[in-house]
C-alpha cells in the first residue's frame, strides 16, 4: 500500500490550488454546499406534478420544499413541469391565470424557507458575515428584468436582486452574488434561517431598491417585470443553488434517494403497514397506532389521514370510519382515535390508508 501525505497540491507554477476537472476545491464547492433542497425541483409529493390553482396565502403546493406566496386568490397556477434546461428533468412552472394589475400591497412569489441549523456557519448579523451566490436556470414568456430577494425569518431584513431574461422561451442561466449582512437577527435553529423569494408580481410596498440590504420586507426589486400581468404567461425555474462564497460551481446533483430524505425532513407522505391492533374504547370508538419511516423531521409533524380511510376488522365484519384523529408521537408512531359505526364492544385489527406528515418552515 502507497501513501500520499502532502500539504497542498499545487499547479505547475507552484502558486495556485491545482484544478482537478476544471475546478479548484474548496470548502465552498464540496459536498453539501448548495442550501436550497430539491433545487432541480425532481419531488412533488403533494400533487405528482398535477396543475393547481394558487389560492389561500402561503401554501406548499407544488414541488417539495418550494412555497407559493399569494396575496389574491387565483392569479396564477403552478405545478411541475418536465420542460428543463439540458442536465435537468424537471423544473417549477408558474402560469398566469389574468392580466392583473398589482396592488401596493400585493404579492405573489415561489419561496424556499432555508432551515437556519443549514445557513449558521454564513455567519449572518455579525461582523464577517459571509457572502452568499445564488445560481438558477430560469425560462420565461415574457423578457425584461425580473427581481427576488433573500430575507430573515422576521422578514424585516431584505436584500432585492434583479436578473434579466433576454430571450423569450429560452433558458438562461442567471448568477447573483450577495453580500452578507451584518445587522439584524438571523436565526441557527430549527426556525428559517433564510427566505429566498423569486418575485412574479409585487406592489410598491414589497419592492425595494436593488442590491441594498434594507430593514423591510421586500421581496423584489422595484422595476421588476409582473408575470401575473399578463395573462397565460409562463415562468419556469430551476437547478436552484444557494452557496456560500462569490463564486458559482456546477450545481449539486445529490442522489435521489439523499434529496427525497433531505425532502421528508419537512413533509412526507406514507402507505398505512398491514393489519393494525385495533383496541375497544367504546361502542364505536377504537384506538390504534402506525409507525412511520420518514427521517428524524425538523419538529413534531402534523397528521393528516386521508377522509374516513380507516378500516375496522371484528367477527368476519368491516367497519369503514366515519371519523379519525390522528396525533404523532416522539417515538415514530401517529395514534389513531378512529370513530366507526359499531364495534361490538371488541378489540380486533384495523388498516389505515395514506397519510401525510408536515414539519414545514
Amino acid at each position: 500500500m502507497s501513501t500520499l501525505a502532502t500539504n497542498a497540491i499545487t499547479d505547475a507554477s507552484g502558486g495556485n490550488t491545482a484544478t482537478i476537472n476544471g475546478q479548484t476545491p474548496t470548502v465552498s464547492n464540496m459536498a453539501g454546499r448548495n442550501r436550497i433542497i430539491n433545487g432541480s425541483m425532481v419531488f412533488d409529493q403533494r400533487n405528482a406534478g398535477a396543475s393547481v390553482t394558487v389560492t389561500g396565502g402561503s401554501t406548499y403546493y407544488s414541488c417539495d420544499r418550494w412555497q407559493e406566496w399569494m396575496s389574491q386568490n387565483s392569479k396564477y397556477s403552478i405545478q411541475q413541469s418536465t420542460t428543463a434546461p439540458a442536465g435537468f428533468t424537471n423544473s417549477l412552472l408558474a402560469t398566469s391565470l389574468s392580466a392583473y394589475s398589482v396592488l401596493s400591497t400585493d404579492s405573489f412569489a415561489l419561496s424556499q424557507q432555508v432551515e437556519g441549523f443549514n445557513v449558521a456557519d454564513l455567519g449572518w448579523g455579525a461582523a464577517g458575515a459571509q457572502s452568499v451566490t445564488l445560481s438558477f436556470w430560469v425560462r420565461s414568456s415574457l423578457t425584461g428584468t425580473f427581481g427576488g430577494s433573500l430575507s430573515n425569518s422576521a422578514v424585516d431584513r431584505s436584500y432585492p436582486f434583479t436578473y434579466t431574461i433576454s430571450a423569450a422561451n429560452t433558458w438562461e442561466q442567471k448568477t447573483v452574488t450577495i453580500a452578507g449582512d451584518t445587522t439584524g437577527t438571523w436565526l441557527t435553529d430549527n426556525g428559517i434561517g433564510i427566505r429566498l423569494w423569486f418575485s412574479i408580481g409585487a406592489g410598491s410596498n414589497y419592492l425595494g431598491t436593488v442590491e441594498t440590504w434594507a430593514a423591510a420586507d421586500y421581496r423584489g426589486a422595484t422595476g421588476q417585470t409582473s408575470v401575473v400581468g399578463t395573462n397565460g404567461a409562463t415562468f419556469y425555474i430551476t437547478g436552484v443553488q444557494l452557496e456560500a462564497g462569490s463564486v458559482a460551481t456546477p450545481f449539486e446533483h445529490r442522489q435521489y434517494g439523499q434529496e427525497l430524505a433531505l425532502c421528508q425532513r419537512y413533509y412526507a407522505t406514507q402507505i398505512g403497514p398491514g393489519y393494525l391492533p385495533a383496541l375497544c374504547f367504546s361502542t364505536n370508538r377504537v384506538l390504534s397506532g402506525v409507525p412511520y419511516s420518514a427521517p428524524p423531521m425538523r419538529a413534531t409533524p402534523a397528521v393528516t389521514v386521508t377522509s374516513n380511510s380507516f378500516t375496522f376488522y371484528l367477527a368476519g365484519a368491516a367497519y369503514t370510519s366515519t371519523a379519525i384523529s390522528a396525533t404523532p408521537n416522539t417515538t415514530g408512531f401517529v395514534n389513531l382515535d378512529v370513530t366507526v359505526p359499531a364495534s361490538a364492544g371488541a378489540s380486533g385489527v384495523g388498516t389505515v390508508g395514506t397519510f401525510s406528515l408536515n414539519a414545514e418552515l
